[in-house]
């Protein structure tokens, strides 16, 4: 065993793997930091996100620290991620022992340092807990319910989510209710968001837009609907049909665009659908808060459009969030394409809906977790 570093009774490690962690992590260690010196922050990035457009400029917008060490994992199966990332934090944690790991979200990265942390004895803190889709085939859904089993403190974003934990046998005093981190991010720099016709201009295409027509904004980046090329081809058989009733804007996921350049689609989409890089987060924010509408596979973006009133048609058969469904602006229209254009038709015609903002997704999720996690570290000291 390696030697603890210094001060690592009140050290807590922060991780990070994918874009969606970013914007969760920013407010995280800003609100801990505030805790000095009671409490001394590291940030670790695994790499799972391994693209620089889809990585280091979502640091930069975020004013996020850089990590004091990348993983580098890159991509891989399932299984092999997760191995990936396992053999690479034990050594590093072992290193360090510090007073608790805290993860966000339910990537595979969250699983795997959840795991290696509960085996090392070093509490677990999982921030975005009690989130259930009920669907047991997305692999998500596993690192959730696992992540939440290994997890000491568990920070939730909806009431619902306390139910679903203690469903589980998830003692109540380990979870605790602060709201939604993702959005104290968003009410942060909802200001400096970029407009769209900036954004339009500086990409040469400011004569995109017809007058007084609006967009919509397409995002797509899950497995199960670009990877597989009848899927992906059904859905951008939608996009289009869409689009001529009313201009999409469609920032590419790396993976989604190798596989609309394997399916040749890459260079005969429509002139209504504009086809963009990845976006950082300033830019993605002022496409989403001027959109009509939005067409999403992200549990981000649902809570990001539901924050906003905008009407958000999620192109998946259920959700983690039920909540943006059932107070918020989201419609869970499937991934049929007909079911997926009629739903954007009927937006067009009647608004969508707009929903109202959940409790405490009020920007101050993060001073919450903070208020717990103070004295809880303080508690885990030796007297």
């Amino acid at each position: 065993m390696h030697a603890a570093t210094k001060d690592s009774a009140r050290h807590i490690v922060c991780v990070v793997a994918a874009r969606p962690n970013l914007m969760k992590m920013a407010p995280i260690m800003r609100a801990l930091d505030a805790l000095r010196p009671r409490v001394t922050l590291e940030l670790v990035h695994t790499g799972q996100h391994y693209d620089p457009s889809m990585d280091t400029q979502h640091f930069a917008a975020l004013d996020l620290p850089a990590p004091t060490h990348n993983l580098e994992v890159g991509s891989g199966s399932h299984a092999v991620q997760t191995a990936q990332v396992m053999l690479r934090f034990d050594g590093w944690l072992r290193e360090r022992r510090p007073a608790a790991v805290l993860v966000v979200g339910d990537v595979n990265s969250t699983l795997a340092c959840a795991l290696v942390a509960a085996k090392e004895n070093i509490p677990v803190i999982h921030v975005e807990a009690g989130l259930r889709s009920r669907d047991r085939a997305m692999p998500e859904e596993l690192n959730r319910v696992l992540t939440d089993q290994l997890s000491a403190l568990l920070f939730t974003s909806e009431a619902q989510a306390r139910a679903n934990l203690l469903r589980e046998a998830i003692s109540p005093e380990r979870i605790h209710f602060v709201g939604n981190v993702m959005i104290d991010t968003l009410r942060r720099e909802q200001a400096r968001a970029v407009p769209v016709a900036q954004q339009l201009d500086d990409a040469g295409r400011a004569d995109f837009l017809r007058d007084g027509c609006g967009y919509g904004l397409v995002t797509l980046h899950r497995a199960s609907n670009v990877d597989h090329p009848a899927m992906l081809g059904g859905l951008m058989d939608a996009l289009e049909r869409i689009s001529a009733e009313l201009p999409l804007i469609f920032p590419l996921h790396p993976r989604t665009r190798l596989m609309l350049n394997a399916l040749g689609r890459i260079n005969r989409t429509p002139p209504s659908m504009l086809l963009l890089p990845p976006q950082d987060y300033l830019h993605m924010l002022g496409l989403m808060q001027d959109a009509r509408l939005v067409v999403t596979d992200s549990g981000g973006v649902q809570e990001e459009t539901t924050a906003l009133g905008i009407p958000c048609i999620t192109a998946r058969a259920n959700t983690e969030r039920p909540i943006t469904v059932s107070q918020g602006s989201n419609t869970i229209a499937g991934t049929d394409p007909r079911a997926i254009v009629a739903i954007c038709r009927a937006t067009l015609r009647d608004g969508g809906r707009a929903g109202s903002i959940p409790a405490l997704w009020d920007g101050h999720a993060a001073e919450r977790i903070a208020a717990v996690v103070g004295p809880w570290l303080d508690a885990q000291r030796p007297a």
